[in-house]
């Protein structure tokens, strides 16, 4: 089924769309696979890192909820965490900016102790039909936000992690099959993906397990906030699925790897593509 055509500005709320994005707040069950255990999530406000955050909650896992400034939808996802019975903590800030990144780590440690769990999720893309299109400020902040807050992240991070913590990067399909008019997007998606490889193998001997998650098209706000009206209505139906995913789908991959189920996975690229491959 198709989504009506629909726009929304940058970064996009969830609560706007039509449909709703399914983060499973009504259908996820927890048993008890990260009891205890501490992640920080970004952009957990919406989409894929709400229904991450949500999922880890219900798992056991106390929750930081990372996201730009989309603070209802924070909220709303501080919520769920909070009546699954673990704490949530919210933090605002524009991951672009290395600091940014320091400060959410060290706010973390501050007030939790440790990071067990890092999922590197915030995202920013722009649809552009042409190479001329694409506007310098805009290349340079799409790779600061996709690839060069996950360094600044990991670096900050690692220090606090023990051994049989768990980084995960969302990578994408688009890595594999970029699409035309997402390239600057596209090519961080591959750079993650290629960032998660190497540091599976440079912090192995650490016992930190580094995987990366490639969903295909999943709805969520930054679709209707970053392509035009007629390419949302047809979002997704190109797959052999024939459907855009919902971000609830993506939740039990981001928990395997986040568990001590995936004790022995590192260095995965895991696909959630609705059937389109990657290499």
């Amino acid at each position: 089924m198709n989504q009506p055509p629909q726009q929304q500005e940058p970064p996009g709320r969830q609560a706007q769309m039509e449909p709703v994005p399914d983060c499973g707040e009504q259908s996820y069950q927890g048993s008890g696979k990260l009891t205890d255990k501490v992640a920080i999530v970004t952009g957990a406000d919406s989409g894929i890192g709400r229904a991450v955050a949500i999922a880890f909650a219900r798992e056991g896992a106390d929750v930081v909820i990372s996201y730009f400034d989309e603070h209802d939808d924070a909220q709303d996802t501080a919520r769920y965490v909070e009546k699954a019975g673990r704490r949530a903590v919210l933090v605002a800030g524009d991951l672009s900016r290395p600091q940014a990144c320091r400060d959410l780590v060290r706010r973390t440690v501050d007030e939790l102790n440790r990071v067990d769990v890092l999922v590197n999720n915030a995202a920013y893309q722009m649809n552009r039909d042409s190479l001329e299109e694409i506007p310098d400020d805009e290349w340079d902040y799409t790779f600061a936000t996709n690839v060069s807050a996950m360094f600044h992240l990991c670096k900050a991070a690692v220090p606090h992690m023990a051994p049989g913590s768990s980084i995960i990067g969302s990578s994408s399909v688009n890595s594999d099959s970029p699409s035309p008019t997402l390239a600057p997007y596209a090519a961080t998606k591959a750079a993650i993906a290629n960032l998660c490889a190497s540091l599976a193998q440079l912090l192995g001997e650490r016992g930190i397990r580094v995987n990366s998650v490639a969903p295909g098209p999943i709805w969520t706000p930054l679709i209707p906030a970053t392509m035009p009206p007629e390419k949302v209505e047809q979002f997704g139906s190109d797959t052999p699925l024939g459907r855009a995913g919902q971000p609830a789908e993506l939740a039990p991959i981001y928990v395997l790897l986040a568990s001590d189920d995936g004790s022995y996975v590192s260095g995965a690229r895991v696909a959630v593509t609705g059937g389109r491959p990657i290499l």
